[in-house]
């Protein structure tokens, strides 16, 4: 068997179809405008919400960080891979998003996979046992391929039609007589194609209702919903009644990597025995915990730069729409504008970078076939003058290709 030819083959299908993924290397940080073949340009595809990426006084953290504690650790937690920097860190999130304790990955990709796993595969209390996961349709990739990792023979999972409560509590009256060891309710807060909110308020009243665990995924929240930027459960006033949230450094909080759960003491205390991506994966390197610090110190301090963002996203979200392009309504700085198909977007992404904007097209099977789109994302580090400057590129690449 030639297996190059099956490698080679499939690339020449992805290519001719003109959904090959191009990687553009940044020539310096990520911000609001960035270096791309010795040109600045507009940046309008990074999750760095914040305009922490870049930020000096996060920037510092990483530096003192690395000062203090080294550069890595070579080791996992339990072993020798835990600095009194990763205690303060737990300590600060789990304050920040209102669970009693925090337990840190490497990834939220990798918090999910583990948490999943680490409550349905083990018999806690049960020989014999069942559970059960009910998940959004459209949650993230990560939370999929958690529940892949849930044994079939002992994990039960029901697909509700997206934000659709009415079907999730249709879902869940027919199982109410099922005697299931753990009701799981799973949904991201924020569903990061479409830049729209799961209704956290229902999600926390149906699961109360139900006796059923409530798990979201925050990623796309924390550090832009909320007045002071503390997820979707501050947008929805249910601050602190979220039974488990998972979320990334790797976003608003800085942008580099990490994620984490919050939850009970009981339960992260748990994760701390069971996960399997905790107990065999490095600890996060001090630069890394250095910069997350000091991201959320300055976020506490300042929300203003939460406001700031949520007025970008307005601005931008009032003025795209005027130009005559169809996006997602919602308030969130994730503005996908719609365009259909596949080669559509990536031929006004490589367009747009011609004039000086950089953003990304996403297509199947990121995002169902025929909803190809750009995913733009607003950051508290763009200027008026970024997003004016940008508007007037969509428009002259707009019309161009005749999608307005």
């Amino acid at each position: 068997m030639n297996y190059n030819k099956l490698f080679s083959d499939e690339l020449k299908n992805i290519h001719n179809a003109n959904t090959f993924k191009y990687e553009t290397a940044l020539e310096g940080p990520q911000d609001g405008k960035v270096r791309v073949n010795k040109k600045n340009v507009i940046m309008l595809a990074a999750n760095n919400y914040l305009g922490m990426s870049n930020n000096p006084i996060v920037r510092k953290g990483a530096i003192n960080g690395i000062k203090k504690y080294g550069y890595g650790l070579a080791s996992v937690r339990f072993l020798c891979g835990t600095q009194t920097i990763h205690l303060e860190l737990e300590k600060l999130i789990a304050e920040f998003i209102g669970t009693e304790d925090v337990i840190l990955f490497s990834s939220c990709f990798a918090a999910n996979n583990a948490f999943f796993a680490s409550l349905t595969n083990e018999k806690i209390g049960f020989d014999n046992y069942r559970d059960v996961i009910y998940t959004d349709q459209l949650n993230h990739a990560s939370i999929i391929d958690g529940l892949r990792l849930c044994k079939q023979e002992t994990t039960d999972k029901r697909i509700y039609r997206h934000a659709d409560m009415k079907h999730l509590q249709e879902i869940l009256k027919e199982d109410k007589t099922k005697n299931y060891r753990f009701r799981i309710i799973a949904s991201d807060g924020v569903f990061s194609m479409e830049g729209d909110l799961a209704p956290i308020d229902k999600l926390v009243k149906i699961a109360k209702e139900n006796s059923a665990l409530l798990f979201v995924d925050d990623c796309h929240a924390l550090g832009v919903c909320g007045k002071t930027g503390r997820g979707t459960s501050e947008h929805f006033n249910v601050f602190g009644k979220i039974d488990v949230i998972s979320g990334t450094l790797g976003k608003a909080i800085g942008g580099a990597l990490g994620g984490f759960i919050g939850g009970s003491k009981d339960l992260i205390a748990f994760l701390r025995q069971k996960s399997r991506p905790y107990t065999f994966s490095n600890s996060i390197p001090p630069a890394v915990v250095g910069g997350s610090i000091a991201a959320l110190k300055l976020l506490k301090s300042k929300p203003s730069i939460v406001s700031k963002l949520q007025k970008n996203t307005a601005y931008f979200r009032k003025k795209i729409s005027e130009l005559g392009f169809t996006i997602i309504p919602g308030i969130h700085p994730v503005v996908p504008v719609m365009l259909g198909e596949a080669e559509v977007a990536q031929k006004m992404s490589q367009e747009l970078l011609k004039h000086r904007v950089y953003v990304k097209g996403l297509w199947f099977p990121v995002v169902p076939k025929g909803e190809a789109r750009l995913r733009v994302q607003i950051s508290a580090a763009h200027s008026k003058k970024n997003l004016d400057d940008a508007l007037k590129s969509f428009k002259v690449v707009g019309r161009k290709l005749g999608i307005i």
